[in-house]
């Protein structure tokens, strides 16, 4: 009986991995991470062979950028992997920026309340949902 009732537990628990690594936002997030990890790994590119090479040029080095040493301590590569960061920090500052300029917001909804029957009801509506009397519109005010 014991034994059946921790194959019942491992079902259980397996059915309710699933259900959770199956869910929308678990495969979201997964593919969020390769994708991160795909940038990471063009940004430190382009820091170690686009921008320190040209640093190391402007700096009066006896060597390349990542020999730069002060004692024991490797500066160049520190130096390589703070550009690397401040890169990533400010690509996905620029990209959820820009992300946000894009999504729409949604829109308050302008109320008003029907004077026959005190619901709350759209401001543009013409005829109460509730009590479906006829609401005077705004053209008909003027007139």
């Amino acid at each position: 009986m014991k034994v059946r009732g921790r194959e019942g537990l491992k079902m259980k628990l397996w059915k309710d991995f699933r259900d959770f690594a199956l869910k929308g936002s678990m495969i979201d997030l997964a593919i969020a991470v390769v994708i991160g990890t795909a940038f990471a790994a063009v940004i430190a590119s382009l820091v170690k062979n686009v921008l320190m090479p040209g640093i190391s040029y402007i700096m009066p080095s006896g060597g390349a950028w990542r020999t730069w040493t002060i004692g024991r301590v490797e500066i160049g590569a520190f130096i390589g992997e703070l550009f690397n960061f401040l890169l990533v920090a400010a690509a996905v500052f620029v990209t959820v920026v820009q992300v946000r300029k894009y999504m729409t917001k949604p829109q308050p909804i302008v109320t008003k309340e029907c004077p026959h029957c005190a619901s709350m009801i759209p401001a543009k509506a013409h005829r109460c949902p509730q009590c479906t009397s006829e609401l005077d519109t705004p053209s008909k005010m003027a007139a």
